[in-house]
């Protein structure tokens, strides 16, 4: 693959329902996107960093100027046999691991492409069908969040995830679970509390949770091993899985018995198959979180979850959750059986609507070879 040009767009996609987590609540996405000319193919990847650096310490501004001063001259004009080969061109960037999977992420897409592929052979997937949970944010009042629970158990889904925090979690839960006794549930902390608050973790025990996830820091491992001695409800590690050095270390110190892949997160597929497959060499589960992406990060994730240790229902859910009018067709749908099926088209399978694109780009530029 020649490295011919590459394009940075932001567009702006305003959320169908605000989502709150215990960083703040969102109303409107402010989303990277990155095309990689090559050959005559266009290969398409997404920057999951938020608008603030509240999630990691990067975001929009980090990531765009990160790509445009080091990753996009580090892959320019060159010559690719494979996708996978950038992530050593990107080395002597420290971290920015999100804007290293964008980039490296188109870079999949077009080789897919360039081979008449589909992305999740590509990645060595082998599931024709993936199952779908929800996330769901904090709401203003109890009888919401039951509410929304009610609609989307309602349209299938395998799996819910509520949103918690200090003063937002043992009520709430009880309340789920005097209403649904059996569901699979789990509930998402983002590191909002610390170990000295251990009493009120073990609450969640009796819960029957499938997980909690990132209970404590979001760079801890050591202090999550601690926990997970205590809780008999198993830790689910998300920000602190950066790596699959980090990966290793948590499940060599059993501060996890799940992990959360996020390809955006740990700065590509080439690193998300490597956590992967340490994963499943110690029989410790895996799923796809989400970061309310669009459709070509949404793709991407189904992608992802084609692998054969994705045995958790992931966040990847239908478009029609999240945006008005998503940016690819036919829109990411889930069956009524909660599951997403897999296709043979070549790349992710969903075209992209560049018109669309085009309406919500607020900034563009293009860098080409030799310019």
């Amino acid at each position: 693959m020649k490295i011919e040009a590459i394009t940075l767009r932001e567009i702006h996609m305003p959320l169908v329902h605000f989502f709150e987590t215990s960083f703040g609540r969102t109303y409107s996405r402010r989303i990277l996107l990155l095309t990689v000319h090559c050959d005559g193919i266009n290969g398409w990847g997404e920057c999951v960093a938020g608008e603030d650096p509240f999630y990691s310490n990067e975001w929009i501004e980090s990531a765009w100027l990160t790509m445009t001063h080091y990753l996009v001259p580090a892959v320019l004009g060159r010559d690719l046999a494979a996708a996978r080969d950038c992530a050593v061109l990107f080395s002597k960037v420290r971290g920015h691991r999100m804007a290293k999977a964008a980039v490296e992420n188109a870079l999949w897409d077009a080789e897919a492409k360039e081979k008449n592929q589909p992305l999740w052979k590509l990645l060595g997937g082998t599931r024709r069908e993936i199952p779908c949970g929800v996330s769901i944010g904090i709401q203003d009042s109890v009888e919401q969040l039951l509410d929304k629970i009610q609609i989307e158990l309602a349209a299938g889904y395998r799996r819910i995830k509520v949103k918690v925090k200090p003063g937002w979690d043992v009520r709430v839960l009880e309340k789920i679970r005097s209403r649904w006794a059996d569901i699979t549930l789990s509930c998402d902390a983002n590191s909002a509390y610390t170990l000295d608050q251990l009493e009120h973790l073990r609450t969640f025990d009796q819960f029957n949770l499938l997980m909690i996830e990132q209970p404590l820091w979001d760079d801890d491992i050591f202090y999550h091993a601690r926990l997970q001695k205590e809780l008999r409800t198993a830790i689910c590690l998300d920000e602190s899985i950066v790596s699959a050095r980090a990966a290793a270390i948590a499940v060599e110190t059993g501060a996890c018995r799940i992990i959360n892949i996020k390809v955006g997160r740990v700065g590509g597929f080439t690193e998300a198959k490597k956590i992967h497959d340490i994963c499943q060499s110690q029989n410790i589960p895996v799923w796809c979180g989400g970061m309310l992406e669009s459709g070509i990060g949404r793709a991407q994730n189904i992608a992802l979850s084609t692998l054969e240790n994705f045995r958790l229902p992931g966040d990847v859910s239908a478009s029609k959750r999240y945006w008005k009018e998503d940016i690819i067709e036919p829109e990411v749908q889930v069956s009524p059986l909660g599951m997403i099926a897999i296709g043979d088209q070549p790349g992710t399978g969903y075209r992209i609507k560049e018109d669309l694109i085009d309406k919500l780009t607020v900034r563009k530029e293009t860098i080409r070879a030799g310019a």
